[in-house]
């Protein structure tokens, strides 16, 4: 019966998760219908294809089609000197051409109803070129924010998930380690530890929102000078509010802290007591043992648990919402003191959008938070593995 209650739960969660990316994929790629705001051909000089002008061509077109204000604006932020021909020609499609999706079709549609798409397209939209669009490709990953879905990208939300999740961990695991190490190893079974025991165990279980409002009365207002960096002469982007990378990280990193708490106890128990007594009988101090027997043997758990809680943490909404993550934002954060926003907001602030076309865009920034924490958890693993090889020698 158990094994059967085992077979059933697995086959469920296989099946929830494969409906899970088959939405997600069924909505990333697909045939769109693009209108020009101006077609390439028109800015053709003496018969040459825009494509093949050299570099002060190019920006020379880029000059007679754009304002005044937006041309000192690009170059501000990077002269077109130290521009490369491929970034002005892109920056001519973006702002001269700039191709608008009018409709879009998912990867079901467009692999069983091309035809019926393009009869479609023609029909309602006569002037509009049907191609195959995957939302999820390198400039989507390298573009900051935008108003426009085409234009929109994710680079500053990974960094600043990146940024986050850094933060989270730095404070979070030694944290978490140590007060284990020493609720397990040292504490004596009195009963102000049987208390702070069961207030771990039950913070475990408590909702996101409420870290968020932690984090938002104590990081955001009561330490808002440590936060905002004005304490150390920071004058950054975010002012002096508080509502900065470091506040959201260290709401995340109280967030994951008795989920490390509680794992790294359970994975210190699993070791051997008769470890423990053979280094105390070579004349190894306590601290010697825990460093040098009992951590060794269970880091791979430890590690493990950490891998679980960060996944938690890279995902999280709620809190970040409360603590003042932007739901629009153009400029990489540069250090934690700065504004930032991560993925789960940019996608959540996505699908409240009217247009259509930035669910496409959330189902791509969704894909993009799967290989990022696939590739955080794969790095993990790599790393809980190499220290784990040690625990075979016991």
């Amino acid at each position: 019966m158990w094994r059967l209650l085992f077979v059933a739960a697995t086959a469920l969660a296989i099946v929830a998760l494969t409906a899970l990316l088959a939405t997600v994929i069924n909505q990333s790629f697909g045939m769109v219908a693009l209108v020009n705001a101006i077609e390439p051909r028109e800015l053709a000089r003496d018969g040459v294809p825009v494509q093949e002008l050299t570099h002060p061509q190019l920006t020379a077109v880029l000059e007679e089609n754009v304002s005044r204000g937006l041309m000192r604006r690009l170059q501000f932020d990077k002269p077109f000197a130290e521009r490369s021909r491929e970034e002005i020609l892109e920056l001519i499609t973006q702002r001269v051409v700039d191709p608008s999706v009018v409709r879009s079709w998912s990867l079901t549609d467009t692999m069983f109803r091309r035809n019926k798409i393009r009869e479609q397209a023609q029909r309602d939209f006569p002037d509009a070129t049907v191609v195959f669009r995957s939302w999820l490709s390198s400039p989507f990953i390298s573009r900051p924010q935008s108003s426009i879905p085409e234009d929109a990208g994710v680079r500053a939300a990974i960094l600043g998930s990146l940024w986050t999740i850094f933060i989270t961990i730095l404070f979070a695991f030694p944290v978490g380690v140590g007060a284990a190490i020493y609720l397990e190893e040292y504490a004596e079974d009195t009963r102000v530890n049987r208390v702070i025991q069961t207030n771990i165990n039950n913070l475990a279980g408590v909702p996101s929102i409420v870290y968020g409002m932690l984090g938002l009365a104590v990081f955001v207002r009561a330490l808002e000078a440590i936060t905002s960096g004005s304490v150390f002469g920071v004058v950054g982007a975010a002012g002096a509010n508080g509502r900065t990378i470091l506040s959201a990280g260290l709401t995340l990193g109280l967030l994951i802290l008795p989920v490390i708490i509680i794992n790294t106890q359970e994975a210190l128990k699993a070791v051997p007591d008769s470890l423990r007594q053979s280094s105390y009988a070579v004349g190894a101090t306590k601290w010697q043992t825990i460093r040098g027997h009992v951590l060794p043997v269970s880091v791979d758990r430890i590690l493990t648990g950490t891998i679980l809680a960060i996944s938690r943490a890279i995902g999280e909404t709620a809190p970040m919402v409360v603590v003042g993550a932007s739901t629009f934002i153009t400029v990489d954060p540069s250090g934690p003191f700065s504004k930032f926003t991560t993925l789960p907001i940019q996608i959540y602030q996505w699908t409240a959008r009217p247009q259509a076309e930035f669910r496409n865009a959330a189902a791509a920034g969704i894909l993009a938070l799967l290989v990022l924490l696939l590739t955080l958890n794969a790095t993990a693993v790599l790393i809980r593995n190499r220290y784990g090889k040690r625990q075979a020698l016991f």
